[in-house]
């Protein structure tokens, strides 16, 4: 709640942010996200608040929604796609699909793309992808990045991705340049100690990911 405050303080706006989501019952599940997609855009353009959840009942989601005003939020257990639908969330929610990597060598399993395309559904507003260690804790986290060629293989089977999963200020502008993934998601990259955000940072981060973003752009 006290996030939400700090963020209506701004004076940029004074309740939730409503996003202008278009649904068509026809649409396959890329083609949906990648109208989300758009929606997400436009209404990022001030800030957002996200509520982050793992396997909590979609009762208690929507209590947190209403109680804090939160603007989105993002499901990091093994909830499933469906519990992404917005009816249920009470606002859009980012589904994080972890990609199981190997603690030895870092790689993911062989038909992890395919594993990802055909798990998707309509419900999510978006789809993050995230590294999972097997034989370690679920719902991503880690600190440890997965093989991009992931994301980019996805990318190019027209499902727009949000990348998380051990980005810092050093590594992210090169994720980005040959990746161009639609988004990126960044926590203890940007941390001076856990739970505490670094402010240089941060803003080394955006600037660097504002910077690899338009240069990634060029030709497109």
């Amino acid at each position: 709640r006290a996030v939400v405050e700090a963020v209506l303080s701004f004076g940029e706006r004074t309740n939730r942010q409503t996003l202008g989501l278009t649904r068509s019952e026809a649409a396959s599940p890329a083609s949906q996200l990648v109208l989300n997609s758009h929606a997400l855009e436009d209404a990022s353009r001030r800030p957002l608040v996200v509520g982050v959840f793992q396997n909590q009942s979609p009762e208690f989601i929507r209590e947190m929604v209403e109680t804090c005003g939160l603007d989105l939020v993002q499901l990091h257990g093994s909830e499933g796609m469906a519990a992404a639908n917005q009816e249920l969330c009470g606002v859009p929610a980012i589904r994080v699909v972890d990609i199981a990597s190997d603690p030895e060598t870092g790689k993911a399993s062989e038909n992890a793309v395919e594993t990802i395309l055909n798990s998707i559904t309509t419900d999510p507003l978006a789809i993050l992808l995230d590294t999972s260690i097997k034989g370690q804790k679920d719902g991503g986290g880690t600190g440890v990045t997965f093989d991009h060629t992931i994301a980019e293989r996805v990318q190019n089977a027209g499902l727009p991705v949000i990348i998380a999963g051990g980005l810092t200020p050093d590594n992210a502008p090169d994720v980005i340049l040959s990746t161009r993934p639609w988004g990126v998601d960044v926590s203890s990259g940007v941390e001076a100690s856990p739970g505490t955000k670094d402010h240089d940072k941060v803003k080394t981060f955006v600037e660097g990911v504002k910077a690899a973003a338009i240069e990634a752009s060029k030709g497109f």
